[in-house]
């Protein structure tokens, strides 16, 4: 049983299995623009804001990238995908927010997605109301893998840090909430465990079935 913690979860690659389908996206879109290594150039780019984003494009591409047009494209293919397929939802997901609802858990969000899509898109899937506070990517500048956001995440749900574990399935992710000084727990997706990532976290669990038993072990 979880006893005096919280929780805070990613959604990208954590709630959502999203990431696979945003990578889909861009590499069909690469072929339009005639860009090569688009694996490549996304990878770096899970778990960090828009401005972070525009960066790592722009490092790995060229200054005459253009980024604003690429990613409106982007965002409408996805969100086309989505209306289609629907946004599916990880192994587990429901199953752990009911149990930490049950356990009286305190439960936020730090997303860098942008704060509207976030709401959206949890309102959308029926989890919304599990989280006591939902905290985007647009509301601060500085992004993972900087701790402000997860910072930013426990003060708005009134826990410690030392006390809160994030869930994440991102590098970034990971190196935000360490250093944060909180209790990282990380549950791969595209990007595979690293001994940086064993290092930083208190656990690397295949799924969130088992984040549950884990925690139903603390």
């Amino acid at each position: 049983m979880v006893k005096n913690r919280a929780v805070i979860f990613d959604m990208d690659g954590v709630i959502f299995d999203s990431e696979r389908m945003v990578l889909e996206c861009w590499e069909q879109l690469a072929k339009k623009y005639h860009l090569s290594r688009m694996r490549e150039a996304y990878l770096p780019c899970i778990g960090v804001n828009d401005v972070r984003m525009r960066q790592i494009m722009m490092e790995f591409y060229g200054k005459d990238f253009p980024h604003d047009a690429f990613r409106e494209e982007a965002s409408a293919f996805f969100h086309k995908m989505v209306e289609q397929e629907g946004l599916p939802v990880k192994k587990g997901v429901r199953e752990l927010l009911a149990y930490l609802a049950e356990q009286k858990v305190p439960v936020g969000l730090a997303s860098s997605t942008r704060l509207a899509l976030v709401t959206e898109e949890l309102k959308e899937a029926g989890l919304y109301d599990y989280f006591q506070a939902v905290t985007g990517g647009d509301q601060l500048k500085r992004s993972k893998p900087e701790p402000d956001i997860y910072l930013m995440a426990c003060e708005r749900l009134g826990v410690r840090p030392e006390e809160t574990y994030a869930v994440e399935d991102s590098y970034n992710g990971i190196r935000a909430s360490y250093s944060a000084g909180m209790m990282p727990v990380m549950v791969p997706d595209l990007l595979p465990p690293t001994e940086e990532m064993y290092e930083k976290s208190v656990a690397v669990l295949e799924d969130l079935v088992r984040v549950r038993a884990w925690l139903e072990a603390q």
